[in-house]
């Protein structure tokens, strides 16, 4: 499992640095229209992979992954990437609404699901 704590700390430090760029925009340009993006990538896409990180680090036995570990990852990141997309557009005024607001629903559902299956890993190793 060593593999899967591997690729969400990747994806989590990625999204870190996203953020931190983002934040650095918002602050030179004084606009903080993306604040709640800045935030999403940040809690979302780098603490929520590293927590997640740290629970197949120190609780998961180590092996070979799952399938239920890799339907995790994936889900976690397309959730992430759809979910903090959809606020962007959503933010900028510049999409309808009408079509974000679905699209906003789905990747909160993917992140739930992420969440509930981590909660189904650790239930199932400890």
């Amino acid at each position: 499992m060593r593999d899967i704590a591997r690729r969400h700390t990747y994806f989590g430090l990625v999204l870190l640095l996203i953020g931190m760029c983002l934040g650095i925009y918002m602050g030179i340009t004084g606009n903080h229209a993306y604040g709640g993006v800045h935030a999403h990538i940040n809690l979302v896409g780098m603490v929520l992979s590293l927590l997640y990180a740290s629970v197949f680090r120190l609780w998961v036995p180590d092996g070979p992954p799952t399938m239920l570990a890799r339907a995790q990852l994936g889900t976690h990141r397309v959730g992430t990437v759809f979910f903090t997309v959809c606020l962007f557009f959503m933010l900028s005024g510049k999409a309808w609404p009408l079509v974000l607001v679905p699209g906003l629903l789905i990747g909160a559902a993917l992140l739930l699901s992420a969440a509930v299956m981590m909660l189904v890993i650790f239930h199932r190793t400890t």
